[in-house]
């Protein structure tokens, strides 16, 4: 039960996922800092308001509800900048080009699309004659 328990454990996948989650967590930590320390109190000055947790209404407190959301626009579109959109380029640059379309002819009896050069239609066999150009 444990060698089975260790294997899965020391699979390349859960190791990977593992550092993932941990790594995660400090970015997340990080973003948190710079939205309550940096960019919250950047927005509150523009708006005349200190801090944005000193704002609610009776229980409800808008300005933490406000800050969480800014952390994840702000968390979103680090990984979007600067993880996905460079993947997307690189992965679009390093893929194969498409072959250039072979031209095609009609087969005389079957009607289906065979290459010019053929002598004999892959489909129903038939002989056919080479297309000069």
């Amino acid at each position: 039960m444990l060698k089975g328990f260790r294997d899965f454990v020391l699979r390349g996948n859960v190791v990977d996922l593992a550092v993932a989650v941990v790594i995660g967590a400090a970015f997340g930590a990080v973003i948190n800092s710079v939205v309550k320390n940096f960019i919250t109190p950047m927005i509150a000055l523009a708006g005349g308001v200190t801090d944005f947790s000193a704002i609610r209404t009776g229980p409800v407190m808008w300005g933490n509800i406000l800050n969480d959301v800014l952390t994840f626009l702000i968390t979103a579109a680090v990984v979007y900048f600067l993880v996905v959109a460079p993947m997307s380029r690189l992965l679009a640059r390093l893929k194969p080009s498409e072959p250039a379309p072979q031209p095609t002819q009609k087969c005389p009896e079957c009607l289906s699309d065979i290459p010019v050069a053929a002598r004999r239609c892959a489909y129903c066999t038939a002989q056919v004659a080479r297309q000069t150009a």
